[in-house]
């Protein structure tokens, strides 16, 4: 077979070549495989170049690919990336890039910094103050979770149906769940029973019922917490368990008490906590009540000592003793907490004048067993009952109240120094039937 000439392209050639691009004057060929560079041919005549053998990594293109469309030879192959500011072949035109070169680098165009500026000026809609809401409605709602858990077992048992036996056990099982005690749960069965046996009764009237027998367990109990200014200091020391509230209670009542024109100081008797001291402190500063403080593991027996002679010194009427959190059912513990008893009263015989058991509602019937233990090693002589807007089981308030009749002075329902608020009786039993406001 005749070799073609060099410069003499054969019909295939010529017929399924491409137009040669001329290349960079200083550009060499690329070397072909196995032989040396060879010198870049003139065009042909025909506009056709001879086609090179394509190197095995090489994708060679189809013949059917039109001409205007294959990759140049010395492109093939090749990992393109797109390139900034170049857009490819049929692509939507866009946007300039909104910057200007500097000599400290790109910049945002001016334009779009001024608009920016004005988005930025534009005043947004404030939100409107929220409304504040008043003792009833807060307990209402802080009760929400306790109230609807009995209306819901009430509406279920007394919707279209008559006043049986069975009907009333349940009634009797739904109070229990609620905490309420088993006395005061046979009370109310029997006083809605009496003389409705066999008879429809509505929801509305169970629920009347209801908060008129709770009112009347509460009703003894619903005592306020006097301060005799007669005895300066008035001592109050603060039990309780981990995580009930005491320190923040603390805080609330000093408040309180500042605003009825008190002279308060505080004593971080929580020496076991780092964090309890140092939130003390910052109650101090809010009411401006002054805080006598020990470092961590200090002596709390003699730092109730110290307190109260410095209280003593500059006229303080009321004195609040925090004390670290203990359980119950820890005999140690409990024993510091009598020694912490008995040093205060070597100062004062009649000290400390109030002894507040601060209970978290969320621990249902546990409240029963903390309020026994407490009251023997403190002396009991009141409860603050907290957390009642986390929980289902507030009636445990009123189990409390059947079974030991210890005065409580305060209930809690939120986190607001507004939320701790003396008790009711009337509102409690309203609020945990879930019946309006009367008055």
């Amino acid at each position: 077979m005749a070799e073609t000439k060099p410069d003499k392209p054969g019909f295939l050639s010529r017929l399924f070549g491409r137009k040669a691009e001329t290349p960079p004057e200083t550009a060499p060929r690329t070397p072909q495989a196995g032989g040396e560079p060879e010198a870049m041919p003139s065009p042909p005549a025909t506009g056709a170049d001879d086609l090179a053998a394509a190197p095995p990594t090489v994708t060679t293109a189809s013949p059917d690919t039109p001409e205007e469309n294959k990759t140049a030879p010395e492109l093939a192959g090749a990992d393109l990336q797109p390139v900034e500011g170049v857009e490819p072949e049929g692509g939507n035109p866009k946007e300039p890039i909104p910057r200007i070169e500097t000599e400290a680098g790109p910049q945002p165009r001016p334009d779009v910094v001024e608009g920016d500026k004005a988005a930025a000026a534009t005043p947004e809609a404030k939100p409107a103050p929220a409304e504040k809401r008043g003792w009833w409605q807060r307990l209402t709602e802080g009760m929400r979770r306790t109230s609807s858990s009995l209306s819901e077992s009430v509406t279920g048992l007394f919707t279209k149906r008559k006043l049986d036996d069975a009907t009333l056990q349940d009634l009797e099982d739904a109070l229990i769940q609620a905490d309420l005690g088993v006395p005061t749960a046979m009370r109310i069965t029997e006083a809605i029973s009496a003389g409705r046996y066999n008879k429809e009764i509505s929801p509305q009237e169970v629920r009347t019922i209801l908060a008129s027998e709770v009112e009347k367990t509460l009703q003894p109990v619903a005592q306020a917490l006097i301060i005799d200014r007669a005895k300066k200091p008035f001592v109050i020391l603060m039990v309780g368990v981990n995580g009930a509230g005491k320190t923040t209670t603390i805080g609330k009542l000093s408040q309180k008490f500042r605003q009825q024109g008190l002279k308060v100081m505080l004593a971080a008797g929580d020496t076991f906590r780092a964090a309890a001291i140092e939130q003390l402190k910052v109650w101090g500063e809010r009411v401006g009540a002054p805080v006598l403080a020990r470092e961590q593991g200090a002596d709390a027996a003699g730092l109730a000592y110290d307190a109260l002679q410095e209280a003593k010194a500059n006229g303080t009427d009321v004195l609040l003793i925090d004390t670290a959190g203990r359980l119950q059912n820890k005999a140690g513990l409990m024993a510091e907490l009598e020694k912490i008893v008995r040093v205060i009263k070597k100062f004062d015989e009649n000290a400390p004048h109030a002894t507040l058991l601060v209970l978290d509602a969320t621990v249902g019937q546990n409240a029963v067993s903390q309020v026994e233990l407490f009251q023997k090693a403190a002396g009991v002589t009141g409860l603050v009952m907290t957390k009642l807007d986390g929980t289902a089981r507030g009636g445990i308030l009123v189990a409390l109240a059947a079974k030991f009749g210890l005065p409580v002075h305060f209930i809690g329902v939120g986190e607001g120094v507004e939320d701790l608020e003396p008790f009711t009786a009337g509102d409690f039993a309203k609020a945990i039937a879930g019946l309006e406001a009367t008055s």
